[in-house]
């Protein structure tokens, strides 16, 4: 007599109805989170998606409608890692936090990179955040117009720079050093001139780390914005 004949169930089929017990809309986008962040956001699906659960692909949608809910969710949950800019602060302080917090996210979720606003149906922590943006402009006396330059210059500067630090064939100051080494080898100083001594004397300098630049780029967006806030109060003066 077979084990299912006996009552007994195969392992296997054992684990999936403990997995699918256990499932929740949750943990279904904390794993596809975590798929996107190891592979790549091109290589998830529903399929392997559910291998990974246990469960067949098909017990996914009693969690999320579709792909497009599932990818919903997941930027969801990723502006949820986001801190929250504070009004009782200055609003440049804020948005300073606020901005080296979703370069974070950024780095550690780069797959998310272009794809933050582009749900169909937003979640409440990407509301959330959203509002808390606008209103901590609003607050810090940016006029209505002005609240939606200053939004989407900061953020266009936080975004294309951790696409951009993403995108640089070395991850450490050590490795950043090695690769200046090779680069100088190719770089004749007569030829090449100022990439010559950005590298010889810039990268190479002790203690460099591109991610310096993001702090420096930073400042000069929000003086910018700083400057440009007090111009737009002055005219209406």
């Amino acid at each position: 007599m077979g084990s299912e004949e006996r009552g007994e169930m195969p392992a296997r089929r054992v684990q999936r109805t403990e997995g699918r017990e256990r499932l929740n809309r949750a943990r279904v986008l904390e794993t596809a989170i975590r798929l996107a962040d190891e592979d790549g956001i091109e290589k998830l699906s529903m399929r392997r998606l559910g291998d990974e659960l246990g469960v067949e692909a098909m017990s996914l949608y009693n969690h999320v409608s579709n792909k497009e809910d599932l990818l919903n969710g997941m930027i969801d949950a990723l502006y949820g890692e986001i801190d929250l800019p504070v009004h009782d602060e200055s609003w440049k302080t804020a948005l300073r936090k606020r901005s080296v917090s979703v370069r974070a996210v950024l780095l550690r979720h780069p797959w998310a990179n272009g794809l933050m606003d582009s749900a169909t149906h937003a979640g409440p922590s990407t509301m959330r955040h959203h509002d808390r943006v606008l209103g901590t402009f609003r607050n810090g006396g940016f006029s209505l117009a002005m609240t939606a330059h200053a939004f989407s210059a900061l953020d266009s500067y936080v975004y294309g720079f951790a696409k951009q630090e993403k995108a640089l064939p070395f991850d450490s100051g050590e490795e950043a050093a090695a690769m200046a080494h090779v680069m100088l080898g190719q770089l004749p100083a007569g030829e090449y001139p100022y990439l010559h001594e950005l590298m010889a004397k810039h990268v190479l300098r002790p203690g460099y780390s591109y991610a310096e630049e993001f702090a420096f780029g930073l400042e000069l967006v929000l003086d910018a914005l700083e400057r440009a806030k007090d111009s737009t109060a002055e005219g209406k003066a």
